[in-house]
């Protein structure tokens, strides 16, 4: 007869980020690997589009977790937690590009715009070449649109749709009108889908991957810094 299973357990995935959250104000590791495997993803996508490199994105994650975890008595629940969370990533990220370009803003600033490189999509170890080419070129295609896109329609486009946020979420990270949102949506979709919808279609929601064992790497950096 099998054990009975623990009446303790608890499924973390399962919980709200509130309740994350409390469970980090007690240095818990578990909840502090749930919710950054939560939002690996969104955090990279938007640092590696400010900041177009790989590395610096990674840093700019693991650096906003840690500042993140380390000053929850910040977090006042004003806004949502992952809206937090993506701010302090944001402006870990704009700060670093100030660096490189002190007249830099955000997110009209600027004639160059910001662009957001596609990152190399990792393959199968059983990829056949023609699979691997093909990704190669749908990889080139969306970089090349992506980075023809004006900062600001761009900055947007991959929050609401490349990562999927909901207007209302979009509008409140980036401090505009949900009206403005959609306006820069459609306006976005307007000049890719020469480029992308004509010939990938819903292929661009795949765009940033953040997952399997960055995603893994990611976590346990953190929770190394926050010596859990």
């Amino acid at each position: 007869m099998a054990a009975p299973q623990s009446v303790h357990a608890v499924d973390l995935s399962a919980l709200s980020d509130e309740d994350l959250v409390e469970r980090c104000r007690a240095r818990d590791e578990a909840a502090v690997r749930t919710l950054t495997k939560r939002y690996n993803q969104r955090l990279f996508r938007i640092a590696r589009g400010i900041l177009r490199q790989d590395a610096e994105a990674e840093d700019v994650v693991q650096e906003a977790y840690v500042r993140a975890f380390t000053s929850l008595d910040r977090f006042r629940g004003e806004s949502a937690f992952g809206t937090w969370l993506t701010r302090i990533a944001m402006n870990e990220a704009l700060g670093r590009l100030r660096k490189r370009k002190p007249t830099v803003e955000w997110p009209e600033g600027g004639d160059e715009p910001l662009r957001a490189h596609i990152l190399q999509f990792p393959t199968s170890a059983a990829a056949d070449p023609e699979t691997t080419m093909a990704s190669r070129q749908i990889r080139a295609v969306l970089e090349q649109a992506i980075d023809n896109l004006p900062d600001a329609f761009r900055s947007v486009f991959v929050a609401r749709i490349v990562e999927g946020l909901s207007v209302e979420e979009t509008a409140e990270l980036f401090g505009i009108r949900p009206e403005t949102v959609k306006t820069r949506v459609h306006r976005a979709r307007t000049r890719l889908r020469a480029d992308l919808e004509a010939q990938f279609g819903t292929t661009v929601t795949g765009a940033f991957r953040f997952d399997g064992a960055r995603c893994d790497r990611m976590t346990d950096g953190v929770v190394r810094r926050l010596g859990l």
